[in-house]
């Protein structure tokens, strides 16, 4: 079975016409009314009653319509894929970041990435609120966290261990936690829908509900206060890696392990195929982080 006459078939219900498909793709009436005539021999069925004056489809000729539509649009989502792939990524990406983690971890490789592919202009929308990527027409947006069901397409890029951390002055006034419950005992500071945090270490499994003098939607805003010795939090180690290592904070529950962990991924809207200059950023971030991303060295 050949495609161009899948095509003409699929041209001739569209016009209602198969002289008006003929001469769409450049062939005779009669040349079209044969290879028409050859497809059904093929099928073993008529797919179009035909008269001098009207053509129109049969039941099976509409049944397989929707057949020969699809398999015309696959190949034709293969071609572009194809093209995609052999084409220097080119035109505008846009992205939408968390702020935090797009200041720290994305905007510093911005240099290397225009060196990399100097016909792609990056458009970057920081916020921590959540985007729908659709309705707001970004090319692709980066979450972080356990996986919601979606119909957007994921990427994970690197993992996102979290841990309880604290300034050093606060651990001097009220100690480190032995054990996760421990931790409902202490000021929290907390992320406004997080006052719930699940921890297991081997078979162990803890909850503790934390309270506390501050909370807020904004994952800077908790860090600072962290920092300032507010209370204790619970952070993602790409956020808080080098204040660890300076000394700056301290990490409260070694060797427990946060439920919320989740990935940090990217997320594009679906497409039958992957344009040139979102596979190139996200090949590239998968490059930078990796299993074992920078931020979680001595962390």
């Amino acid at each position: 079975m050949r495609l161009d006459d899948l095509s003409l078939f699929a041209l001739a219900a569209r016009h209602g016409s198969l002289s008006a498909a003929g001469r769409e793709i450049g062939i005779s009436p009669a040349a079209a009314s044969a290879r028409l005539t050859a497809l059904e021999k093929e099928l073993g069925t008529t797919l179009m009653a035909r008269s001098t004056r009207s053509l129109s489809l049969t039941e099976d000729g509409a049944g397989f319509l929707a057949h020969a539509t699809q398999a015309l649009e696959a190949v034709e989502a293969g071609r572009a894929a194809l093209s995609a792939s052999t084409t220097e990524p080119s035109g505008t990406l846009r992205a939408a970041l968390p702020g935090p983690f797009g200041r720290q971890h994305i905007l510093p490789f911005l240099p290397e990435f225009r060196d990399r592919y100097p016909k792609v202009a990056v458009d970057l929308n920081l916020s921590d609120q959540l985007i729908n990527l659709v309705e707001e027409g970004f090319d692709l947006g980066i979450r972080i966290g356990v996986a919601r069901d979606s119909s957007l397409v994921r990427t994970v890029l690197a993992p996102n261990r979290r841990m309880v951390v604290a300034a050093p002055a606060f651990v001097e006034r009220h100690g480190m936690p032995a054990r996760p419950e421990d931790c409902a005992g202490m000021d929290a500071i907390f992320q406004t829908n997080l006052q719930v945090w699940h921890f297991t270490r081997g078979a162990e499994r803890a909850e503790v509900r934390v309270s506390g003098p501050i909370r807020s939607n904004n994952g800077a805003v908790l860090l600072d206060a962290a920092l300032m010795g507010l209370g204790i939090a619970l952070k993602s180690v790409w956020d808080v890696g080098a204040h660890l290592k300076d000394g700056r904070l301290v990490n409260l529950l070694p060797g427990w392990t946060c439920e919320e962990d989740g990935v940090i991924q990217a997320v594009r809207p679906p497409t039958p195929y992957t344009p040139a200059k979102v596979r190139a950023f996200i090949d590239f971030l998968k490059e930078k982080y990796g299993p074992h991303p920078y931020w979680e060295e001595d962390a």
